[in-house]
């Protein structure tokens, strides 16, 4: 399976910004996200560098590899509407996001193994494909070997002292959950740039 690898803490740092990869529900520390030892550079980054940075950013909090970034981009690209807010639902929808969204796993990483490892479950049916599209209104569930999953137990408890996110409704004593709907712009982080990729990749 392709995907992005390498060291929470180190990206977090590249970043600037916290990319929630870090298990068991932690944030990154504020040391993880500074520059190394001898501070920030000073050099001011270019519009190119800019929109690079932030995709490089998107890329690595859905934890996609360039290519199937680029992947998802012209996919978006194709579709009707802002192709930068239909770049971000498409990923919303990936089925690694929903789970993680649901509540079912601590970070994104997490939810991309459950669903390897066959504990997920659409509409009834075993699905173990990370970047499974889901259809508005199917509802997630886990399968027999994600009951006994632990971990899962671990991450409701830390979902049910957060926000919920409004367009998908976990039910946290019967462990599923429905996607009601893709989200809306306002209902996704403020600080995410996506018009910065549209810019990059549209040169």
């Amino acid at each position: 399976m392709a995907r992005s690898s390498g060291k929470a803490c180190k990206y977090a740092r590249r970043e600037g910004t916290d990319l929630f990869l870090k298990s068991k529900g932690l944030k990154t520390k504020k040391s993880d996200k500074k520059p190394g030892q001898h501070g920030a550079k000073t050099t001011r980054l270019s519009n190119y560098g800019v929109q690079l940075r932030e995709k490089q950013k998107i890329k690595r909090i859905y934890g996609m590899t360039e290519r199937q970034f680029h992947n998802y981009y012209v996919k978006a690209a194709q579709k009707k509407g802002a192709t930068g807010v239909t770049l971000l639902q498409m990923l919303e929808a990936r089925l690694d996001n929903i789970v993680f969204r649901s509540g079912f796993a601590a970070t994104r990483p997490e939810a991309r193994q459950l669903v390897n490892h066959g504990a997920i479950m659409v509409d009834g049916r075993k699905v173990d494909i990370p970047s499974y599209q889901v259809s508005a209104g199917a509802v997630i569930s886990l399968s027999e070997k994600g009951h006994k999953q632990k971990r899962v137990d671990g991450a409701l408890a830390i979902y049910n002292e957060k926000p919920a996110p409004e367009w998908i409704d976990t039910d946290t004593s019967k462990k599923t959950a429905t996607f009601k709907r893709l989200p809306q712009r306002d209902e996704l982080p403020a600080e995410y740039n996506e018009n910065s990729i549209v810019e990059l990749y549209s040169k």
